[in-house]
């Protein structure tokens, strides 16, 4: 069996900075589960960085300016994230605070025939 990559380092640096951009795009559009897979996805094709024997791609002049591309759009889908992420903690925190079944409970203790 042959031990080379299914992919050459600069391939999967490319699938890399698409992923990322289509994560722009889906958290965008909150469509957090399509997003949430995307992250998973692009969680392996770093794993798959990671194993390769040397790093030529990314050290690179052209590696280096894909990273820098990449840069920015992890920090804005980062920010993304925890903006949905806090919205969702609220919109959590209202719905709970009209839930009324602890309420009832106590409400029926009043409407008990002694």
């Amino acid at each position: 069996m042959d031990d080379k990559p299914r992919f050459s380092e600069k391939e999967i640096w490319e699938k890399y900075l698409e992923l990322t951009k289509d994560l722009l795009k889906f958290i965008d559009q909150e469509e957090i589960d399509t997003f949430l897979d995307m992250v998973d996805q692009r969680q392996q094709l770093m794993e798959m960085l990671q194993a390769l024997p040397d790093h030529e791609f990314a050290r690179s002049p052209e590696g280096t300016a894909l990273r820098e591309k990449i840069k920015p759009m992890d920090m804005q889908i980062m920010y993304k994230a925890r903006s949905w992420l806090n919205k969702s903690r609220h919109n959590n925190e209202t719905v709970k605070s009209y839930d009324m079944t602890s309420y009832m409970a106590a409400g029926n203790m009043f409407n008990r025939e002694y």
